[in-house]
């Protein structure tokens, strides 16, 4: 597999007073023959995350048509899991209705920060509404410390889903950092889950923390997984797997195809993959340098 990087496509300007900086988990929809959308959180001087998008020119997605003024999502209430902040996940078209999966954080005071999955609902694709207060995937006996960052497909019949799952907190240097692999859930309406036992997606060694934003695109009967790692000892990459049934995978690595540049906005770390197929080519929209603090760039698939 090889990908060719199309070059940086959006970071914010900072005249924005929701999105001052980043432009987190770029999420992308193809609306309909003429743009894509893509959904990011950005940051406002607080340090507080809302989802906003960029709209682009589905013939040539580097070229920007717009950027959306307003986010489309906003702070939960105070209280709530996403009262701190809010960062897309994926998409879902049903029927009449569209479901937004985002993750909704909480910043705490022993640990920096609480991840769950929240859900949002549009019957028009343009105006969202929270499906309820609380996330559709919480803590949980067997998962109490974070369920986040989830990718949903419909297939068989159901929704299927891959999310991070917390493992705990681990003291690094001056910081506390989450523990976290992915694991798999499947759904008959995308509200309502049914984790199961297991671990898709498990360190190789003990240089291996974390596995960031998986997103899963099924070829066939081939399921395949990009994610992002993270290690003790290097920045996020970009990794790869493949499943036959969706549970269990084979961690590929190697060939994921995309490293991190010489030089530029992405040359110290590549991370938070969507991709998606636009008329017979396929996309990868990613995170650089600092998570998303740089923007987010594209790449197109040369060689499988």
């Amino acid at each position: 597999m090889k990908w060719r990087k199309l070059g940086l496509i959006y970071a914010p300007d900072g005249s924005q007073w929701w999105a001052r900086s980043y432009a987190h988990l770029p999420t992308a929809d193809i609306v309909d023959d003429r743009f894509i959308r893509v959904y990011f959180a950005g940051l406002d001087e607080n340090q507080y995350g809302r989802i906003g998008f960029v709209d682009l020119d589905i013939e040539d997605p580097t070229r920007i048509l717009q950027v959306g003024p307003e986010p489309v999502l906003d702070l939960g209430e105070a209280g709530t899991f996403d009262d701190c902040g809010v960062n897309p996940c994926c998409l879902i078209h049903k029927e009449d209705r569209s479901y937004f999966y985002y993750i909704g954080w909480q910043r705490t005071e022993k640990v920096p920060y609480m991840l769950y999955t929240g859900l949002a609902v549009s019957r028009d694709g343009e105006h969202w509404e929270r499906s309820a207060p609380v996330p559709v995937l919480d803590r949980t006996p067997a998962e109490p410390f974070l369920r986040s960052a989830i990718t949903v497909t419909e297939d068989e019949g159901r929704f299927k889903a891959w999310y991070v799952s917390g493992l705990g907190w681990e003291k690094m240097g001056s910081g506390l950092y989450p523990i976290y692999v992915i694991r798999y859930a499947e759904s008959d309406d995308g509200k309502n889950w049914t984790s199961h036992d297991g671990i898709c997606i498990d360190f190789k060694d003990s240089d291996e923390f974390g596995f960031g934003r998986p997103w899963v695109v099924k070829d066939g009967d081939l399921y395949r997984m990009w994610y992002s790692i993270r290690s003790r000892s290097k920045p996020y990459r970009i990794g790869y797997a493949e499943s036959r049934d969706g549970r269990a995978w084979t961690r590929l690595d190697e060939r994921a195809g995309i490293e991190k540049s010489a030089r530029g906005w992405d040359s110290e770390m590549v991370c938070y993959p969507c991709v998606i197929d636009v008329r017979g080519q396929r996309y990868m929209f990613y995170n650089g340098n600092r998570h998303g603090a740089s923007g987010f760039g594209l790449a197109v698939l040369e060689e499988d």
